[in-house]
């Protein structure tokens, strides 16, 4: 077992964002995590997701980890769930959205119906 895994054990029991900060010892404004919890979360992962946490002892991890865990916060300290876009229904708000090909053949008319 390694020093990441049993850091990732301990993080799973965790429910709720603060749970997360507190562990970490990252400074936060309750209202800021009140609007945002679900978005912090969202972006903590997505970043744990690009990195590769594999350092040799536990105290590195847990400092790779509050890094991580602070900047998902403070992007939401200086911008927020909009702007940030974390969520597909916010990215589909911008415009955003995904197509696939076949679904945009089913749209066109036939093309026998063109023809006859």
């Amino acid at each position: 077992m390694t020093a990441t895994d049993n850091l990732f054990a301990t993080m799973a029991r965790f429910s709720a964002a603060e749970e997360f900060l507190d562990f970490f010892g990252v400074q936060y404004d309750q209202a800021v995590v009140n609007v945002n919890r679900l978005h912090i979360l969202k972006r903590f992962r997505q970043y744990l997701q690009k990195e590769d946490i594999a350092a040799e002892s536990e105290d590195m991890a847990v400092k790779a980890i509050r890094t991580l865990l602070e900047r998902a916060y403070q992007d939401f300290v200086r911008s927020n769930a909009v702007t940030e876009k974390v969520f597909k229904v916010f990215q589909q708000a911008q415009g955003q959205s995904d197509v696939s090909a076949e679904n945009l053949r089913l749209t066109l008319p036939s093309r026998r119906a063109r023809i006859g």
